[in-house]
């Protein structure tokens, strides 16, 4: 806005922008009205008339092509209707005046959720926050500053900044800022309870934040973020912000996040319509291996099924983890070059007349076509007798003859199997085999799961998944180095990877930027984010302990001290929990109870509900639905989500039942390292309060 035109505070800038988005809002509306009756209208010319229509069918193409572009046009209308109804709640929440350098008066840019103009085409009221210009309110504080245009690099000066909090389109407040972001204004934001969902953060974005979510140089990103660093937040901000920048050629079915559970989509649903984008696909790399390996066995367990194992048997974790180790998948490529030989028995092809030798064959096989994978190679080399036949004939085989002479030359294999060879693999390795039983009641073991698929792409013609153009990768330290492998294999596309080395679902820590490199290459670009924002400083300082962490930033936001109590039974602790939350009901709209595992979990939500009644959510590794109450869960589910109160508790389960410990009253006797890292990965979900219990 030029400097001629622009209101002096953000109040009377509010009321005049306020009547500008009402007056599009009525003008939309209108053009959406006339639009109706357009589509009305081609509706009952075509059924009056269309016996009428010429016979080539030119006049119902024109009426149909109409009336998708009016269908179009509506819709855009429609979307443009939402987005100004929304603005008008909250139309911006920053303003930078700008002194371009050779100028003298400055330039006020006002900083909101969308860009708004009078009319199309007309120099914008609002800028997008995703606007280049927009990065000056992030990135600067008073005094030289510059942005990258499309027309190159602007350099001037910030003469001031403003920020706004604005609520059903009133003014809460407003003041001049000489910081980046005002540590107040952040404060309040982080401290506000009442969300069940993962929040917007695009009036609190910080420097560091802003740097990776408008990074558009990178193919591969890595985000390495401490516990409540804001990681998940910054990756899609980030998308939303890449989606805006390159409109032509990414759109949101572009994009595809791999979560680490199924609610996790419920919890971030609503951030990019927010944000003004449509939601992206999502879904666990886990759901994906399954719907991979259908065609393998019946079903397989997931990683949720690992963990409970390692819990009851931590003694086994070393034996379940040398499956996803360099050496493993060095033995599965020496296995499969010898499987070049020992699988085929070659021999002469003959249909109606027409042979192929079992020396051509040979040839055929391991020269012509020996780039294909294995189990799909013969195929190949049955389409090239396939052709010759049809050349020779003259004229083209029927699909079933193409099929009997595709099965004479797939017959040439012992087995095509891949469940079969891998069970030979782990039989020659020196391993246990999987049950030898028919496909429809085979279950493959965690530890097996993406051995197998490794196996089966190794095998068998894959499709690279070209349909996704940039891949999300979130909780990076649970993945392992064959998993990364065969994203590799299977995404040739623009990667943003994150996730926290302290979180590590296993008994030790991962660090998986020591052999990202060597999988994907030098594209790689790792950025680390140290400080942390979600935790008060009582509750990081005890997780930190917890984890044997001292180089973490932490944001100065002050709270109750962490509460640890011990207790003789699980109902004691029920009873304790159900007293807390009965005396501050209404203070927190998320709350939850983490425990170590599924089995308790499931005990202690009927004990809750026996003292609550229904108001009591069980968070368990089927949900889809993240819950407004008190939330009952795994710490390895709610790894993801955070929480404004969060208890949790260990105990020590006497001799006799399944385990013999899951918590115990000290870290340092503990005999399970996963343990420490579910106390730890507990404690950092919790906003505000957190209280420690001990089951004796």
């Amino acid at each position: 806005m030029s400097s001629e035109n622009k209101q002096e505070t953000g109040s009377a800038f509010l009321e005049f922008v306020l009547q500008k988005l009402e007056k599009r809002v009525e003008e939309v509306s209108l053009s959406l009205e006339e639009g109706q009756k357009e589509i009305q209208g081609m509706h009952e010319y075509y059924w009056e008339n269309y016996t009428e229509m010429d016979q080539y069918g030119y006049e119902d193409y024109d009426n149909q092509q109409a009336l998708f572009h009016q269908v179009n046009a509506n819709q855009q209308q429609l979307l443009l209707k939402q987005r100004f109804t929304k603005m008008m709640d909250s139309p911006f929440f920053g303003r930078v005046d700008f002194v371009y350098e050779g100028d003298e008066e400055p330039e006020t840019f006002y900083i909101g959720i969308g860009n708004f103009s009078e009319r199309t085409g007309q120099t914008p009221l609002i800028y997008d926050w995703r606007a280049p210009v927009s990065g000056l309110f992030y990135d600067y504080d008073k005094g030289p500053a510059r942005y990258e245009a499309p027309v190159g690099e602007l350099t001037g000066e910030i003469t001031s900044k403003w920020q706004y909090k604005i609520r059903g389109g009133n003014m809460v407040y407003e003041f001049e800022s000489d910081v980046k972001i005002d540590d107040e204004i952040l404060a309040a934001e982080l401290g506000s309870s009442g969300e069940v969902q993962l929040k917007n953060i695009i009036r609190t974005i910080q420097k560091e934040q802003n740097a990776i979510i408008r990074n558009t140089k990178d193919r591969i990103l890595v985000i390495q973020g401490a516990a409540g660093s804001g990681k998940t937040s910054v990756a899609l901000h980030r998308i939303a912000y890449l989606l805006y920048h390159d409109r032509k050629n990414l759109k949101s079915s572009d994009i595809l996040i791999l979560s680490p559970n199924s609610v996790f989509s419920d919890y971030i649903s609503h951030i990019l319509p927010e944000l003004g984008e449509e939601n992206i696909r999502e879904m666990s790399f886990d759901l994906f291996a399954y719907k991979e390996l259908q065609d393998v066995a019946a079903d397989c367990e997931d990683r949720y099924d690992q963990i409970e194992k390692n819990l009851k048997f931590p003694f086994l974790a070393d034996f379940l983890k040398e499956k996803e180790t360099a050496e493993f998948t060095d033995k599965i490529e020496g296995f499969l070059l010898e499987l070049e030989d020992s699988l085929m028995n070659f021999r002469d092809v003959e249909h109606r007349g027409f042979v192929k030798t079992e020396k051509e064959i040979i040839s055929l096989f391991y020269f012509k076509f020996g780039e294909i994978p294995l189990l799909s190679r013969m195929d190949a080399v049955a389409e090239y007798f396939i052709d010759e036949v049809e050349t020779l004939r003259n004229r083209d085989m029927e699909e079933e003859e193409k099929e009997a002479v595709k099965e004479k030359f797939r017959g040439m294999y012992e087995t095509g199997d891949v469940y079969v060879l891998y069970n030979r693999f782990l039989s020659e390795e020196g391993f246990s085999t999987l049950p030898k039983v028919p496909a429809e009641k085979r279950k493959l073991p965690y530890e097996d799961v993406y051995p197998v698929l490794y196996f089966k792409y190794r095998l068998l013609n894959r499709q690279a998944k070209g349909n996704v153009k940039h891949l999300i990768v979130d909780e990076m330290q649970d993945y392992s180095r064959l998993q990364y492998k065969i994203l590799q294999m299977l995404f040739p596309c623009r990667m943003t990877i994150l996730g926290d080395r302290a979180q590590t679902m296993e008994d030790r820590i991962q660090d998986v930027t020591t052999f990202l490199p060597e999988i994907f290459g030098r594209e790689i670009r790792t950025i680390y984010m140290n400080k942390s924002y979600r935790n008060t400083v009582e509750i990081a300082s005890y997780a930190n302990r917890l984890a044997g962490i001292q180089d973490m930033d932490l944001f100065e936001r002050h709270g109750k001290p962490v509460k640890e109590l011990e207790f003789d039974s699980l109902r004691e602790a029920a009873e304790k929990i159900a007293e807390e939350v009965k005396e501050e009901e209404g203070k927190y709209e998320t709350e939850a109870v983490i425990l170590s595992d599924e089995k308790s979990a499931s005990l202690f939500t009927s004990l809750l509900k026996e003292m609550l009644g229904e108001n009591v959510f069980y968070l368990h590794r089927d949900s889809r639905k993240f819950e407004k109450g008190l939330t009952v869960t795994t710490f390895y589910l709610a790894k993801g989500l955070e929480f404004d109160c969060v208890c949790s508790w260990q105990q020590e389960i006497p001799k006799g039942l399944e385990f013999d410990r899951v918590f115990s009253v000290f870290p340092k006797e503990e005999k399970s390292a996963l343990f420490r890292q579910g106390r730890y990965i507990t404690a950092t979900r919790a906003l505000h309060e957190l209280h420690s219990y001990f089951i004796n």
